[in-house]
């Protein structure tokens, strides 16, 4: 299903197979309105998805004034990777891209939880939706506090739906 590009929506870009799936598990969750976010094919890493960015989704960014954009990528341990990514976002899109991972990689953190990637993406869907921090509080993912706070304020509006029974 295509996306309205008018309304407000949601486009994610996945570094690779396991940050795709992550996203897959939080776009099934039964209380998230999955009509209004696509997630791309997987990048092949986290380069390569800034240059997908640049490239391809900043002119349609300035098009689609309703899209927003999350860059999901493995921080692998590098704390100057937020801030290099951030840097290579224009200044006027700031407000609709968000960079979010896991502090090492994914399987880590499957590892660590005991959770597939989905499960882990259905956790993080309903510690968003019902603004609790039980998985998003994990090691491996709290260096996203303040990137994800500023995320929900714009997103939460039409990303979740009102009750479990409106899907």
């Amino acid at each position: 299903m295509k996306i309205n590009r008018y309304t407000p929506h949601i486009i994610v870009l996945p570094e690779d197979r396991a940050n795709e799936e992550i996203a897959n598990g939080f776009i099934q969750a039964p209380n998230v309105n999955y009509n209004i976010i696509q997630v791309e094919r997987p990048a092949g890493g986290w380069t390569k998805v800034v240059d997908k960015f640049a490239e391809v989704h900043v002119p349609e960014m300035r098009i689609y004034s309703q899209r927003m954009i999350v860059l999901l990528i493995d921080f692998d341990e590098r704390e100057d990777r937020f801030s290099y990514v951030e840097n290579q976002i224009p200044e006027d899109l700031k407000n609709r891209v968000f960079v979010l991972g896991v502090q090492s990689n994914p399987e880590n953190l499957r590892k660590a939880t005991k959770k597939s990637f989905e499960d882990i993406g259905e956790a993080l869907a309903k510690d968003c939706s019902d603004n609790t921090n039980e998985l998003w509080g994990h090691p491996l993912l709290e260096h996203n506090k303040t990137e994800l706070e500023r995320m929900i304020l714009s997103v939460k509006p039409f990303l979740f739906n009102q009750s479990v029974t409106d899907y």
